[in-house]
């Protein structure tokens, strides 16, 4: 990942085992050996781990990012299949109340996907299969501490576990080490400015529990989400996640003043307490697995790497290093996987020790990033003190056109397609201003609102409803 010399075996090292790491990982691995640096022992089996106390919430992966999944590892989508997750046809496979209020029809033929499955059993098959590849290692039970070398080139890693510390020197360092990542420092460390960042919270807590479904539930039991109202805080709401082992994964959220609390015998009343009751209905016929978990780890916060006047070669961030996102709205691990292809399409064109080439591949992990930021912040900002500044007079006609875009698509098949092709990140928003949607969007052709959640006869009769 230098500049090629004869004889030279180029390195490098990610920080951070999780999945943005290990995708990381399976891309250098084309130009070198890799070492992950990981703080925690990685379990070879789907299990929790310390570094990771998101995982116990629900998670999607949308179609944007099952595609750049497939690219990177290809394959992959049918091993995680095979291990119990499932494929669920947006919006055929859902049952969902948009942040505006309407309920979403449920159409075939469905083009977009999600990958539905608890966190543990999608890192533990990525990392399964990325381990596999010959020249990635692992170094487990280490801590970076800083990074090597000056303003213009990065060097390598120090590292600290129990034998005290080390220095592993690198061609090329990714910093995939998550929300807490100490880049900024590092970088201002090595003699650069600091970093530009920008926080929205909307104050959202999340708890989660995992249920057993009544044994009568159709195997292929939609997801059923209830979307939190940004107009009528405090915003709540939940979601249904059907995961492996023919369990349902149940997430509750609130804003301040409205979040759940770490309760088992409140969790049902609160799910019940939604704008629609349906989320509660079906968890009094099904029965508890695990205790409610809480989390209020749920800012939006992005850090503008690529908008530094000066980058040093041989170094990136990516994934939620980068920016972290309210998960409610599901695109932190599809942007993360974009942005790792990104890298991949940036190093196989440009030599990875070049001066250039590691700033071309920030700017090119931010354009994922930067559409899976402003898909969430577009609703977060409206809420009570959710950043220092209310939403501009752009962001709000911006908004305002989104709320009727999602009127139109609840409304009309061919404008909920539309609106997917963004959601789910296969395209990008300018998509919404196209001429088509555009026309159904002010002129189209409307049915009546939906009064109620849309599930079929057969999935009442099979959840006892």
């Amino acid at each position: 990942m230098s500049e090629r010399r004869p004889g030279h075996r180029p390195t490098a090292v990610v920080i951070g085992g999780g999945m943005t790491g290990m995708l990381a990982a399976t891309v250098l691995a084309g130009f070198g050996d890799v070492t992950v640096v990981e703080t925690d022992t990685l379990p070879e089996q789907p299990a929790p781990r310390r570094g990771l106390p998101q995982a116990r919430h629900a998670h999607v992966l949308w179609s944007g990012g099952v595609k750049a999944l497939e690219q990177l590892l290809p394959g992959i989508t049918d091993r995680l299949l095979e291990r119990g997750a499932r494929r669920v046809p947006v919006m055929s496979g859902m049952v969902s109340k948009a942040p505006s209020g309407q309920w979403f029809r449920r159409f075939e033929p469905a083009r977009h996907v999600n990958i539905v499955c608890s966190r543990d059993l999608l890192d533990a098959t990525i990392r399964a299969e990325v381990l596999r590849r010959p020249g990635v290692t692992v170094r487990s039970g280490a801590e970076a501490v800083g990074l090597e070398g000056t303003a213009d080139r990065v060097t390598g890693v120090r590292t600290r576990d129990t034998t005290g510390e080390d220095t592993l020197a690198a061609d090329f360092v990714v910093d995939a080490s998550g929300r807490g990542s100490r880049a900024p420092a590092w970088l201002s460390g090595l003699g650069l400015p600091a970093v530009d960042e920008r926080v929205v919270d909307a104050g959202v807590g999340y708890a989660s529990r995992i249920y057993q479904p009544p044994a009568s539930t159709l195997d292929d039991f939609p997801i059923v989400n209830i979307q939190a109202e940004p107009t009528n805080p405090p915003g709540r709401g939940g979601i249904i996640l059907p995961i492996e082992n023919g369990q349902w994964l149940v997430t509750l959220a609130g804003t301040r003043g409205g979040r759940p609390e770490r309760d088992n015998e409140a969790f049902v009343p609160f799910a019940a307490s939604l704008a629609h009751p349906v989320i509660g209905e079906l968890l009094t016929r099904a029965k508890p697995v695990t205790d409610v978990v809480t989390t209020h780890s749920t800012a939006n916060k992005r850090r503008y790497f690529e908008k530094l006047d000066r980058w040093p070669a041989g170094f990136a961030v990516l994934g939620d290093a980068v920016a972290g996102y309210n998960p409610v709205y599901g695109h932190g691990l599809t942007a993360a996987a974009q942005s790792v292809v990104a890298m991949g399409e940036v190093l196989g064109r440009h030599d990875p020790g070049a001066a250039r080439t590691a700033r071309l591949v920030q700017r090119a992990a931010a354009r994922p990033v930067g559409q899976a930021w402003d898909l969430a912040v577009g609703q977060d900002a409206f809420y009570p003190g959710a950043a220092e500044q209310a939403p501009s007079r752009a962001e709000r006609l911006m908004a305002a056109f989104i709320d009727r875009a999602v009127d139109a698509g609840a409304r009309n098949p061919h404008a909920l397609r539309a609106l997917l092709d963004v959601m789910s990140m296969e395209r990008p928003p300018t998509r919404l201003l196209a001429p088509d949607m555009l026309w159904r969007v002010l002129f189209g052709p409307k049915k009546p609102l939906l009064d109620g959640p849309p599930l079929t006869d057969s999935e009442r009769k099979s959840v006892g409803l």
